[in-house]
């Protein structure tokens, strides 16, 4: 029991100090990181102490050599010691503060100092990275400027031998441009003057206008040959290479007016006096577009010029095809309609077919009279052959699409034509199987014809007759006409083919009974049979005789129907 206390009271203890150990050692690790920040704000205020003010300062002692820079070397003394004196001074007297803190571990309060003192060594560096480039301008400004002259001198020597190698270029520009080069080489000496004077807000002023004349100058001397060479040569010899064209084609023929030419070059002439005298004044803003934008002008008159050509070629090639045709089409169309009113008698037109017809007339008069109308245009000081092929073939198209038309109407009234034609020619073939009925009824003599035949013969004599009817009767309808002919042609082939039957039958009955009476004396069955088929042979129904006569021999010879069939096809 005893040992069992003990050992309980051996973890209490144990678990005490491991309690406590932890405790310290969490409080040792906070207080570290807060002396860390403490350290490392200590050396950002050391960095701020260590700018090299004073150095920069030392510097401008010798180049003082005026009262502004003597007032300015004195502003920014008095600066660096407020900033020493008060600023430093303020952030030292919080460092102190910080230490304290973090000795009686109070976190909190030390937070917020720590907070006051980043603000503080913030605006402090501030201050002094300020002061310390308002003294850089200075010191530093000899050897940024004379590096920039330095590069501009460079670009001057190059720039004015390249003038001085190409010197007749230039032409009259030579005086402008040799006092804009002294201007730039006065201003390199007021530049060391300057320098010399340590003003270098004036040397801010000189290079930069340094600068702007050499590149002005850079782009006069780039510039002026080729927009002398375009104003004095290129752009006159087009010129005239266009009055030349333009004279050669208005006496040609072409209409050229519309393009204003005398106008425009006239215009042209001006605007590049106006451009010279620019260049004169060194001024080539706009100068170069301008020109070229005149040039390019020029050069869309040989455009014209060319598509002029091209346009008439087209058109009097178009012209002459479309003069054939309209002619061609103008006799096909005044034939037609003369003959319009024959034709009407002559069959029963469809109304559309008229209509199409009177349509077509229309339409070909129009047609005509803007022909007449492009033909007067021709030689027109307005009318230039663009527009006029544009014109012919637009009507080329028109004339052709008038064509499809009367071409429609063409067809249709010559199927009519055709229809009735067609029904002469099927008429006089009704009238041959007719007659080839006929022929063979009276070469075969039968004992009796059925009376259905005669109403067959009867009915195809009406049905021809009807044919004939519809051709003589003015104006013809086609579409009767055809009924009429099928009619007949059916009627007449009918009874055709009732003639051939009728014969067939009639012929293989009589050789049958014929050739079976051989048979009579020796059965009586055929001798009685043959007498009924030649009852009904003499009475005309020849299909029941031939019927009764092949039984009847079948008793006695199976093979009698072939065998007369063949005999009938031989004959």
């Amino acid at each position: 029991m005893e040992g069992q206390i003990l050992i309980i009271l051996t973890t209490i203890l144990v678990c005490a100090i491991i309690t406590i150990v932890c405790f310290f050692l969490v409080r040792y690790k906070e207080k570290k990181v807060y002396v860390d920040i403490a350290n490392q704000l200590e050396i950002d205020k050391n960095l701020i102490t260590s700018t090299p003010v004073l150095l920069e300062l030392s510097k401008l002692e010798t180049i003082i050599k005026n009262e502004l820079m003597e007032e300015k070397y004195d502003n920014w003394q008095d600066r660096f010691i407020e900033i020493k004196e008060n600023e430093i001074s303020l952030i030292d007297d919080l460092l102190i503060d910080l230490d304290v803190l973090l000795e009686k571990r109070n976190f909190k309060n030390s937070i917020i100092k720590i907070a006051e003192i980043e603000m503080q060594i913030y605006k402090t560096k501030e201050k002094t990275d300020t002061l310390l480039d308002e003294i850089k301008e200075i010191t530093l400004s000899e050897e940024k400027y004379r590096s920039i002259i330095i590069k501009l001198k460079t670009k001057y020597r190059k720039l004015n031998s390249e003038y001085q190698n190409h010197k007749e270029l230039y032409e009259e520009m030579q005086e402008a441009i040799e006092l804009q080069l002294e201007n730039i080489e006065k201003n390199f000496l007021d530049f060391e003057k300057v320098m010399e004077k340590n003003d270098y807000d004036e040397v801010v002023h000189i290079v930069k206008a340094l600068d702007a004349m050499i590149a002005h100058m850079q782009i006069i001397v780039d510039e002026i040959p080729d927009l002398l060479l375009m104003s004095k040569q290129l752009i006159p010899k087009r010129i005239k290479e266009i009055e030349s064209v333009y004279k050669q084609m208005t006496e040609e023929g072409y209409p050229l007016e519309y393009l204003n030419i005398n106008y425009n070059i006239e215009e042209s002439t001006k605007n590049i006096e106006k451009i010279l005298d620019k260049i004169k004044l060194l001024n080539l803003e706009d100068c170069m577009f301008e020109l070229k934008t005149i040039l390019d002008y020029l050069d869309s008159l040989f455009v014209d010029f060319e598509k002029e050509r091209l346009s008439k070629k087209v058109y009097e090639e178009i012209e002459k095809d479309f003069g054939k045709k309209i002619k061609k089409t103008n006799k096909i169309v005044e034939e037609l309609y003369n003959q319009l009113d024959d034709i009407k008698k002559m069959y029963d037109l469809n109304e559309d077919d008229v209509n199409t017809i009177h349509e077509v007339k229309k339409n070909l008069i129009v047609i005509n009279d803007d022909y007449k109308n492009i033909l007067g245009k021709v030689g027109a000081t307005s009318s230039p052959y663009s527009i006029l092929q544009k014109d012919i073939e637009d009507l080329m198209n028109r004339l052709k699409t008038m064509e499809e038309d009367l071409d429609r109407a063409l067809k249709s009234l010559g199927n009519l034509h055709d229809d009735e034609e067609r029904a002469r020619e099927q008429l006089k073939d009704i009238e041959e199987f007719l007659k080839s009925s006929k022929e063979k009824m009276r070469c075969y003599k039968l004992p009796i014809i059925s009376d259905h035949y005669f109403v067959e013969l009867k009915e195809a004599n009406e049905a021809i007759a009807e044919v004939i009817k519809e051709l003589e009767r003015k104006p013809i309808v086609i579409k009767t006409l055809n009924t009429r002919v099928d009619t007949a042609r059916d009627l007449v082939l009918k009874l055709y083919n009732t003639t051939n039957e009728m014969i067939k039958t009639a012929t293989l009955a009589e050789k049958c009974i014929v050739y079976s009476n051989r048979y009579r004396a020796y059965y009586d069955q055929v001798e009685v049979g043959l007498n009924e088929a030649e009852d009904y042979f003499y009475k005309g129904d020849y299909k029941k005789s031939l019927d009764l006569v092949l039984k009847t021999c079948a008793l006695v010879d199976e093979e009698i129907y072939k065998k007369m069939l063949s005999l009938y096809d031989n004959e």
